[in-house]
Parts: C-alpha cells; structure tokens; sequence
C-alpha cells in the first residue's frame, strides 16, 4: 500500500493540492492529537464534477443548483477530500487549521478544529464507499500517524451529535480497523468501543 509523505510543511507529496483561503493557524503548541472522518457530496448524493472544490476554494456558482442557494455564506475547508476512486486532494496544510468540524465537542473538548485533522470522504448517509477510498483513506491515516501525535479517530457525527449524521451508517468501521491494524507499523488500534470512535 502506498504511504503518503508529509513534509514539515503539513503538505502531503503525491497528492493534488489545492490550496484553500478558510484556514487559519492553531494555537502555539497545541497537539494535532484527533482524525475526524466526514461525507460529503455536492449536489447531496451526486459524485463527481469540481463542486466540492469550488466550494472549499470559495468559487461555487451557486446559481448552478437550487441546493446551493443556502451555501452563498459559507465558508469551509478540509485538510483533505478522498474522491471515490481513491483520488486524495489537500486542501489546507495539516500544520493549521481547517475549517470542516464548525461546533464540536470530542470527550469534553470544544473546538474540535483546533487540535483536529479532517478528511472528507465523498460519498453520503445512503451508500456505500468505494473500497478505494478505505485504501486511500488507511494510507494517509497511517502517514498522519507517523508525522503527528495522533491518539483518536472519530465520525463527525460523534463530535457533533444532533447536528451531523456523517460519515453515516454504511461508512465501515470495522473494516477501517482491521486495515489499521493490517496495514499499520506505527500505530496500535484499539478495540472499536459500542459507538464507531477509535483510539489510536
């Protein structure tokens, strides 16, 4: 499997990069200690086409689709998205901050995108994902692991329940563990507990 390099930079090699504008600087010696794993996919339930870029880079035509109409104010990122044929595009420098988890809370810790990494996997509530993108996915996992102190994985739903369903029901946990585990040198998994939420 292939290992994604990551230089002091936050900025993976072998990916497409794609800067985005919504990021800002985490807190001087704050520890990038937490995975957040989302969907998402623009319109909902359609893949494919440059949407989620062009939203991420703050150029969505948002007269291209009545869904849109509630984005105009919006303004969001992700460290990384995984397309469905396991493409990985970076967004914003895991050195900073993106803006993917909005109100959040993870064991009593608010502001989950000071001390968090997140990727975006395109996809939605109601389908499966592609078995590439669990490739891509285990492979930037483990080489976020190696370059950052990384102690938990977690669905957006689980830091911000109520508000967010994703990485919903048919994103496979198990199976992103035991290719953890598989795959990995670094890090040890720990059994997944009653909801999906792992620790390193």
């Amino acid at each position: 499997m292939m290992r994604f390099q990551l230089g002091d930079d936050g900025w993976a090699a072998d990916v497409t990069r794609s800067p985005s504008p919504n990021f800002d600087a985490r807190a001087d010696g704050t520890p990038v200690s937490l995975l957040v794993v989302h969907n998402i996919s623009l319109p909902p339930g359609e893949f494919g086409g440059n949407y989620i870029e062009d939203m991420f880079l703050n150029r969505l035509d948002c007269d291209a689709h009545p869904y849109f109409d509630q984005l105009r104010s919006l303004r969001v990122s992700a460290h990384f998205l995984i397309r469905r044929d396991g493409e990985v595009i970076q967004f914003v420098s895991a050195n900073d901050r993106a803006w993917h988890a909005g109100l959040s809370n993870f064991c009593g810790r608010e502001r989950c995108n000071d001390f968090s990494i997140g990727i975006e996997l395109e996809g939605t509530d109601f389908e499966a994902f592609d078995p590439r993108q669990y490739e891509s996915l285990v492979s930037l996992t483990l080489s976020l692991s190696a370059r950052y102190p990384l102690a938990d994985i977690a669905g957006h739903e689980h830091i911000a329940p109520g508000r967010k369903t994703d990485p919903g029901p048919f994103f496979d946990w198990p199976l992103f563990r035991k290719s953890l585990i598989q795959q990995g040198q670094a890090a040890q998994i720990a059994q997944i507990p009653s909801f999906p939420f792992m620790s390193i």
